[in-house]
């Protein structure tokens, strides 16, 4: 039992990986592959903390572990793959580095806010990585859209969306504490959505994943009761 206890943090690390993976074929243009690393980190993310709450392993090194593991794979790595897709001529591409910076501090207030236990204040880094991982897959099919004009309107994006990690907006949660329709609608409603999306869109389905997770966070009572 003693070394099941260390199951969590092992999964941690694993996740640490994947985001190392991700960074790494972001830098070589496999953007595809990049994000897929991204996925199975948020997939491992997800049970880490699963299995900390069932072997009842949760402990202050294992928070800290896990906020390292997400900056690199949801902060840095989603940044790399912005900044290997803008012209490397532009300065433009520097401006990839406002995604780990405001991931970073993200997950800074999270580790200190006690309001977001049942639900977050901002978008969660995990869905904004997967957010930009997603659509910077779509982007190296269209590298048109990464030049010129398009690459301000791009830079303008993230910026703005990476805001959003560090705003007061409230989101729900994906912590399912029974498994009732009452009081769930929303979360099974986003995995319909994603569902759907991801079988008519392919890849491009997690992006179509997130926007619906915002609007529906937007317009979800239990999220917006703090």
């Amino acid at each position: 039992m003693s070394i099941l206890r260390h199951l969590p943090n092992f999964i941690t690390l694993c996740s640490l990986l994947a985001g190392c993976a991700a960074t790494t074929f972001a830098l070589e243009g496999s953007m595809r592959a990049a994000l897929w690393s991204i996925v199975a980190a948020s997939c491992l993310d997800f049970l880490d903390g699963l299995a900390a709450r069932a072997l009842r392993a949760v402990s202050a090194i294992g928070k800290e572990l896990d906020s390292l593991a997400d900056l690199v794979a949801f902060g840095v790595a989603p940044g790399m793959m912005l900044f290997a897709l803008l012209p490397s001529e532009s300065p433009l591409r520097y401006a990839a580095f406002i995604v780990p910076a405001l991931s970073a501090l993200r997950l800074a207030r999270f580790n200190v806010d006690d309001r977001q236990s049942e639900a977050f204040l901002g978008l969660p880094v995990p869905a904004h990585a997967l957010l930009w991982a997603s659509l910077c897959d779509t982007l190296a099919v269209h590298p048109q859209y990464c030049q010129g004009w398009w690459a301000v309107v791009l830079a303008i994006g993230f910026s703005l969306a990476s805001l959003l990690m560090i705003s007061e907006i409230p989101m729900f949660s994906m912590k399912i504490k029974s498994w009732r329709w009452r009081g769930n609608q929303h979360r099974y409603l986003l995995a319909a959505i994603a569902l759907a999306a991801i079988i008519l869109a392919g890849a491009g389905g997690i992006a179509l994943t997130i926007f619906a997770y915002i609007a529906l966070s937007l317009i979800n009572k239990e999220s917006r009761r703090r």
